[in-house]
């Protein structure tokens, strides 16, 4: 088994689209009416398949924070470079940081129009394109 995809509920579609193209997601493909609302696809450059689902739905329940998710994880391979493009944007970023050690993990935050939090993570150099197991060995 493996995730597929992030179904995330939006209260804009067209500024919560906007917000992740910005952030460098590209448009798959839509499902306009199914009982959850419209369905827009999206997917990273590097993904292969689908990794995120905006679900909206105007005639549905409001969208409150409660009701959304945590957080997403998005992978860059050059951190400064993806918040000076954000911030180019119009994308409001905190600064870099090594939450560990200066020459592991860095991660940088940055809030879509509907107030969820996404982690952006550069690995070091020699590490998976991916969390395993081996990040949580002592």
């Amino acid at each position: 088994m493996r995730t597929l995809h992030v179904g995330l509920r939006v209260a804009d579609l067209d500024r919560s689209l906007a917000f992740y193209r910005a952030l460098g997601y590209e448009l798959v493909g839509s499902v306009p009416d199914t009982p959850l609302g419209r369905l827009t696809m999206l997917k990273l450059p590097g993904d292969d398949f689908v990794s995120l689902e905006l679900v909206h739905d105007p005639a549905g329940d409001p969208v409150h924070r409660g009701n959304r998710l945590s957080h997403l994880v998005v992978q860059t391979a050059d951190l400064d470079a993806t918040t000076a493009r954000l911030a180019a944007g119009g994308i409001d970023t905190e600064v870099p940081g090594a939450p560990d050690e200066p020459d592991e993990i860095r991660t940088a935050w940055v809030t879509d129009p509907d107030g969820v939090r996404i982690e952006l993570v550069q690995w070091p150099p020699d590490h998976p394109d991916g969390m395993t197991a081996a990040d949580f060995t002592d």
